[in-house]
């Protein structure tokens, strides 16, 4: 269930493109190498994830290398990411589909002429490859408007109010998807993630020094109860 409308959605980012700037689109990387970054990010961190893809290029100078090989040789090239043992047969079996689909061709690029849902689709049919994934190779690879919910966003978008606290991150990325306008997605998923890492964290929060308190459940309700306490 989604809990904000687009007027809300729109003032957070004008907000947080005060702090963090404006963000204009560049290809970040190409599409399968987006695709095996966002696999190899799942539950670990960027600079694990930067290891590993980089190890993974040292050893396989060619995906269709990556393709062939052992899975035994890919876990160890990508350990630093971790869960080495379940991601390297996905990222073995999603090349292997690519390029059953393409003709035998490591290639996304037909992604770029489907609309986007079909892409989408497309890509959530690879192993190991959920909403944000399959958005984050549209957004960042094609440019497409797209809005891919990371734990950052998801944490945010729960403290906000955004979303249902129930709701989990993969119907998330569906349901921002429809409310975050597309002229912003970019900027805002960007920007979301660094407010996330440098404000908005995990553990203790700093909600004094957030542009958004006054539009946060979560912050009010942390600076009410104190009130309430001294009242008591």
């Amino acid at each position: 269930m989604v809990r904000v409308d687009e007027k809300t959605v729109r003032e957070v980012d004008r907000l947080l493109l005060q702090v963090y700037g404006d963000r204009k689109w560049r290809r970040r990387a190409e599409p399968i190498d987006e695709l095996i970054l966002t696999v190899l990010s799942q539950h670990t961190n960027d600079v694990n994830r930067d290891r590993a893809f980089l190890q993974l290029k040292r050893r396989f100078q060619k995906w269709e290398q990556v393709k062939q090989a052992d899975v035994r040789a890919i876990a160890a090239a990508i350990k630093p990411a971790g869960l080495a043992n379940q991601k390297a047969p996905r990222i073995k079996a999603l090349l292997q589909q690519i390029a059953a689909a393409n003709d035998g061709k490591l290639s996304l690029d037909f992604l770029d002429k489907m609309p986007i849902p079909d892409a989408l689709a497309w890509l959530k049919k690879l192993p190991g490859v959920g909403p944000k994934t399959a958005a984050c190779v549209l957004l960042f690879s094609f440019g497409k408007p797209v809005f891919p919910v990371d734990t950052h966003i998801y944490r945010i978008s729960k403290r906000l109010g955004w979303i249902d606290p129930k709701v989990r991150e993969g119907r998330a990325n569906e349901l921002l998807d429809v409310v975050v306008p597309d002229d912003i997605k970019y900027r805002l998923h960007l920007n979301l993630i660094a407010h996330g890492r440098n404000v908005c964290r995990p553990q203790n929060p700093r909600c004094g020094e957030c542009v958004l308190f006054h539009l946060c459940q979560f912050a009010q309700r942390q600076f009410r109860q104190p009130e309430r306490e001294a009242k008591g």
